[in-house]
């Protein structure tokens, strides 16, 4: 075959590490079986990732089984698909594998397999789910390989038939909220509606760029993504494991949970699935309360009620200011109480001292939080009932910043704070950042009790990081192109030990040269280079380029910054040559 055509990049190797994971265990998981009606109710599609077995991945097995697990016990009609698509194996297990991959990511002339996959994966999805089954309702999935399948195949769908869409480790994640030195996301603020669980406060950008925007208008509250702490693919770290464990590190009972309540919300039936509790009551004990008491008590006890009534436990507890010498006081743990001790204690609780309006609570709650024994995958929350502010610091040193890192580390604890409107913003904060909320007295007490049953545990959206906790991440700029009819040449500089190499969907390697040269391109396709900075523990911002849109001639990004321009989603075929300069 005529070689007339290559990429030719400075690349002083290629990093098998960095190549997409076969990932695919070969335990099998017990499942229901598949409805047999052609067209159900409800549609639960699957897209595997790379050289993920049809039927038998891991990854679509617990995907399954999770959900199933959740539904089983419904009315609702529904069945498992696993994409029909070729989900084309990549990696460097052994020379057959190794020649596979890079054929499929350099290219022999002839095929881009990888980008060949994802193109077909997208139109076999946009097909079930638009054409096949006009009266169904569809769930859709998918990891790796596939979650790219998914994060792409958005604005295709009819967003009347989605119920929910869960990407897994995706390599187009986008998540303005991890962009900048200090990301507003280390603050636990601005997080995207479907960030659902991303730990990594830094995560940006995925390692083939991103799909922008991530979640369509039209699907508002019907996407959420996964990503693994130090997932490769879509965090600012360098984990290959991480990328491979979403199996054992239940993302996908993670993401039953909030797929099991969407679905039975729109079909209008009855949530079957109920998750434990654990509820901590904590009520403020000075004498300003007196008035409010009585109407507090009698939401506290339909509460502990209907916690125990749904096998949960609760525990009581009553606190002042610290200036008074008064300690957080436990009337009865979660081990020791019942709703007969948790009535005589409110019943006796003694209202007294106060006088200014801060309390003790941040004391009291960082106490309570070590003190009692949370259950592993329980729901947790801690109930305030207050007509009071707090300190902040407290009078013991006690700070915001350090309750809510508790209140997180343990899985985590959501604060509800029930008070007095004139103090709503003053709590504002709290709740917020432990994923609670604030209810004054003029909304339904009762409403807030179904709202706080009615939650399952799920896992926190990002873990916050002071100014001093976050690693610089390294730095790209390109500094020069020069392009002829043939050939551009891209000159950069950068702090990063290493510079990764991306064109279009495909990983080609690292090199720690400053300039790459790339000549022969069908300019009538799409052409993205993507340049990522990595160091030895985490990636920087990508750079990335339209070399389709790179004028002729030579200048510097300050005369025609124009050629920077984001990544747009790519569906065509690939046909490129690599080899080192």
């Amino acid at each position: 075959m005529k070689q007339d055509k290559f990429l030719k990049l400075k690349l002083q190797y290629i990093v098998p590490a960095i190549i997409f994971s076969l990932a695919s265990l070969s335990y099998a998981i017990p499942i229901k079986a598949e409805s047999k009606e052609t067209c159900p109710d409800l549609r639960i599609v699957f897209a595997r990732g790379s050289g993920g077995v049809h039927n038998e991945d891991a990854n679509y097995l617990a995907w399954k089984n999770a959900i199933d697990d959740k539904l089983k016990n419904t009315t609702i009609d529904y069945d498992f698909t696993d994409l029909d698509y070729p989900a084309v194996a990549v990696g460097f297990s052994d020379t057959d594998t190794t020649l596979t991959t890079l054929g499929a990511y350099i290219g022999s002339g002839e095929v881009y397999k990888f980008g060949e996959s994802v193109s077909a994966g997208i139109a076999e999805l946009t097909r079930v789910v638009n054409k096949e089954c006009p009266d169904s309702k569809y769930v859709i999935g998918g990891y790796s390989q596939g979650a790219m399948v998914i994060s792409k195949s958005l604005t295709t769908l009819d967003p009347d038939k989605i119920i929910y869409a869960a990407t897994f480790g995706d390599p187009k994640i986008y998540l303005p909220e991890g962009e900048g030195i200090i990301p507003a996301a280390c603050k636990n603020e601005n997080l995207s509606d479907y960030r659902m669980y991303v730990p990594d406060c830094q995560a940006y950008k995925g390692m083939l760029g991103a799909v922008e925007p991530y979640r369509p208008e039209a699907l508002a509250g019907k996407v959420g993504t996964w990503c693994n702490k130090y997932d490769i693919f879509c965090s600012s770290h360098l984990s290959i494991s991480d990328h491979t464990a979403y199996v054992a590190e239940n993302l996908y009972e993670d993401a039953a949970k909030v797929i099991n309540a969407k679905v039975t919300t729109a079909f209008n039936i009855e949530n079957h699935y109920s998750s434990l509790h654990d509820t901590a009551i904590v009520i403020d004990s000075t004498s300003s309360m007196q008035p409010l008491y009585e109407k507090y008590k009698s939401e506290a006890l339909r509460l502990a009620q209907e916690t125990f009534a749904s096998s949960g436990r609760v525990a009581l507890y009553s606190y002042r200011d610290l200036a008074e010498a008064y300690n957080p006081l436990n009337h009865c743990s979660f081990e020791t109480c019942t709703l007969e001790k948790i009535t005589k204690e409110l019943d006796r609780m003694e209202l007294k001292g106060g006088g200014d309006d801060p309390e003790s609570l941040l004391s009291a709650s960082l106490h309570i939080m070590k003190e009692q024994k949370w259950r592993q995958g329980a729901t947790k929350s801690l109930i305030v009932l207050t007509d009071a502010g707090f300190h902040n610091p407290d009078l013991d040193g006690t700070t915001l910043d350090q309750v809510v890192a508790l209140s997180h580390s343990i899985d985590p604890v959501n604060f509800y704070i029930i008070t007095t409107a004139k103090n709503e913003t003053k709590y504002h904060e709290l709740a917020v950042r432990t994923d609670g909320r604030v209810i004054t007295e003029t909304d339904s007490f009762s409403l807030l009790t179904d709202y706080i049953l009615s939650r399952y545990d799920s896992l926190p959206r990002v873990d916050e990081r002071s100014a001093s906790e976050i690693t610089a991440r390294p730095t790209l700029t390109v500094t020069n192109q020069l392009t002829t009819e043939n050939t551009t040449e891209i000159t950069y500089d950068t702090d990063a030990e290493s510079v990764l190499i991306a064109v279009n969907d495909a990983l080609l390697g690292l090199t720690t040269e400053r300039q790459i040269t790339i000549t022969g391109l069908d300019f009538t396709k799409e052409n993205i280079l993507t340049l990522t900075p990595i160091t030895s523990d985490q990636k920087g911002e990508s750079v990335s380029i339209n070399l389709n849109s790179l004028s002729r001639g030579s200048f510097a990004p300050d005369d025609k910054p124009s050629f920077f321009v984001p990544r747009v989603p790519n569906t065509g075929q690939r046909s490129v040559h690599a080899s080192p300069k």
